[in-house]
């Protein structure tokens, strides 16, 4: 039987024919599907048809996962802490890593010049802290993958732009964050259900205090605020309160600096051990090398809350600047 394909069909099969996407291919086999009469002498075409829309579409959602991947970042931390910079277009995330790291994002005065996240380490004092910056969030387009950064790291800092309406910036960046499950660790005990919620410490950063005559409207911002913000005013452009923000990072951040030596040697200054606010000296011994602690018997300490030299066992908690000396 023939097939009596209409005028229509043979239309639809040229555009199959010139289609330049997996897209373009499947919507006009199935125009020629529809379009075709519905009897025997059809069914070998209807099945060659769906076979080829079955295989576009197979093809389609491969160029999808592997599109996916590309657009996916995952940046590995190095340093004591991993902390993203976010904000909305142009409050200057770049500048800011530009002018506190080794980094050079690209800055420009127009929106969404960052388009992929730039890493940068940050010295404070004899350590050092990788900062982040990436594209902005804004409701007209924000990258799927940045939501995933911000999960694996360690804090978040949301800039604002203290000349340009810095309150709705922040509600708008923190609502949008909550959209996806993304929420100020301090304020997680508001949160009733936590299942599948990422808490993280959050800083907001107030930039582009460039001179004393933008203070007021720091003050301003300060003042309208309704939750007590953490929070510090700095200029990238300055450098103003950079000494602050990098104390400020240091102390959320939750960590402490331990020098080591041996007896009879002056303490390696050089190189601390960095561990979490709280540690002992089990902590660290471990941390030196896996032996240590099986073969510690005590160690003496020189800093906070001690005398110098007092003999600690390893329960002892380490402050921030310790200089220890381990005995096995």
């Amino acid at each position: 039987m023939p097939a009596n394909l209409p005028p229509a069909y043979f239309e639809a099969e040229n555009r199959y024919r010139e289609a330049k996407t997996p897209a373009e291919g499947i919507a006009a086999l199935e125009e020629m599907l529809a379009i075709m009469p519905k009897h025997k002498g059809t069914d070998k075409l209807k099945a060659d048809l769906r076979r080829r829309i079955s295989k576009l579409k197979s093809k389609q959602q491969e160029k999808k996962k592997l599109g996916r991947r590309d657009r996916g970042y995952k940046i590995e931390k190095e340093g004591v802490g991993q902390v993203v910079l976010i904000g909305a277009p142009n409050v200057g995330k770049s500048s800011l890593v530009a002018a506190l790291t080794n980094a050079d994002p690209q800055v420009a005065e127009f929106p969404h010049s960052t388009w992929k996240p730039t890493p940068g380490m940050m010295y404070f004092e004899d350590i050092q802290i990788q900062l982040i910056d990436t594209p902005p969030i804004s409701k007209e387009h924000t990258e799927p993958w940045l939501f995933d950064i911000i999960r694996r790291s360690d804090m978040l800092l949301v800039v604002v732009d203290v000349q340009t309406d810095p309150v709705q910036q922040l509600e708008e960046t923190i609502s949008f964050l909550e959209e996806h499950r993304i929420a100020p660790l301090r304020l997680s005990n508001l949160y009733e259900d936590k299942a599948g919620w990422t808490f993280l410490p959050f800083l907001v950063i107030a930039n582009k205090n460039d001179d004393h005559l933008i203070d007021e409207n720091f003050e301003i911002f300060k003042s309208l605020l309704k939750d007590d913000w953490p929070l510090v005013n700095v200029s990238a452009k300055t450098g103003h309160h950079f000494d602050v923000l990098k104390q400020t990072l240091f102390d959320t951040l939750e960590i402490v600096r331990v020098y080591t030596k041996t007896p009879g040697k002056e303490p390696d200054l050089g190189t601390p051990f960095v561990l979490k606010k709280g540690s002992k000296i089990e902590d660290l011994a471990s941390k030196i090398h896996k032996d240590f602690l099986e073969k510690f018997k005590y160690a003496r300490v020189w800093g906070k809350n001690v005398y110098d030299g007092q003999m600690v066992q390893r329960d002892h908690i380490l402050q921030d600047g310790d200089v220890v000396e381990v005995r096995l």
